[in-house]
């Protein structure tokens, strides 16, 4: 049975940090390329960052050198690192293994972000 357990959310004020973690089971952890998603309601799901196989990283432009993924195979942990958080951050936030065409979501982790 595979699972993707979030954590780490919660709520915190502007330019504040939060890491976020997505621990995987079930999977061969390093054979997937994992992503962060978030989703605010009534808007799409937005992909807000990628860590391949090889650690290459990849950012939506709106996250872009104020977060940071990062992943421990040996855990099977992937990680994201915000900071310089904004009210617009606010979100669910969902992890995402994907070997296409196999993908599993979490079950996603609320980000407040408010004074």
């Amino acid at each position: 049975q595979v699972q993707l357990v979030e954590s780490g959310g919660g709520l915190v004020q502007p330019g504040g940090s939060l890491r976020l973690s997505c621990a995987a089971s079930g999977i061969i952890f390093s054979t997937y390329v994992m992503h962060w998603y978030r989703q605010v309601p009534g808007k799409q799901r937005e992909k807000v960052a990628t860590i391949t196989r090889g650690g290459i990283t990849r950012y939506a432009d709106s996250v872009k050198g104020r977060f940071t993924i990062s992943r421990d195979n040996a855990k099977n942990t992937v990680y994201l690192q915000m900071n310089s958080l904004k009210p617009e951050d606010t979100a669910v936030y969902y992890c995402n293994a994907d070997d296409f065409p196999r993908a599993y979501w979490g079950q996603g982790t609320q980000v407040t972000v408010s004074s």
